[in-house]
């Protein structure tokens, strides 16, 4: 039983050091350690005898694909002044159940424009410009999301910002064991 333990232990501290390589910024360093119990810890600042090691991460930021003008003018696209996924929220994690996706977007979707979601930067097959639904039965790990709206007429799109999440799954090796 206590093999099983140090395994599981390890494999816990393989995933620590995956969650925290996919959130690191690009070229940015993370600390390990092993405190006096002989727990080996991960963080992105240093601690007494922590070991650096450098992360080369690429990191993509939201951005405009082109400009969307500040003030309307007749004919150019409404700018939206409030366009942020508010489910689910950065680093939120789910275990066991579908995930929650909800986008705010002020002013609402205007009808020449069309709204597109990807994750980890595959097309999400969902009805037509739903600002709103759930991810059922997504398999262990770590997600990124994003959301796109187009404009059709003049082909201009604004994305979201991406929004990492990750999903639990009971324990394939200890089905006993629920995360929580």
């Amino acid at each position: 039983m206590a093999l099983c333990s140090r395994v599981m232990h390890r494999w816990r501290i393989l995933i620590a050091a995956g969650v925290l390589a996919a959130g690191a910024c690009p070229a940015s360093a993370i600390y390990k350690w092993t405190d006096r119990a002989g727990v080996v810890h991960f963080a992105d600042h240093p601690a007494p005898g922590a070991q650096k090691i450098q992360l080369d991460v690429d990191v993509v930021p939201a951005v405009r694909t082109t400009p969307i003008p500040a003030s309307p003018q007749a004919g150019a696209p409404v700018p939206y002044v409030h366009f942020t996924i508010d489910s689910p929220t950065r680093e939120q994690s789910f275990f066991n159940e579908p995930v929650p996706v909800h986008l705010t977007m002020q002013p609402a979707l205007r009808p020449s424009d069309e709204l597109r979601w990807t994750l980890n930067g595959q097309a999400l097959h969902t009805d037509a410009n739903q600002v709103g639904f759930a991810l059922p039965g997504l398999p262990r790990g770590a997600y990124s999301l994003v959301a796109t709206v187009i404009d059709r007429d003049s082909g201009e799109s604004l994305n979201s910002a991406s929004v990492a999440f990750y999903v639990h799954r009971t324990s394939i090796l200890n089905p006993h064991h629920h995360p929580h």
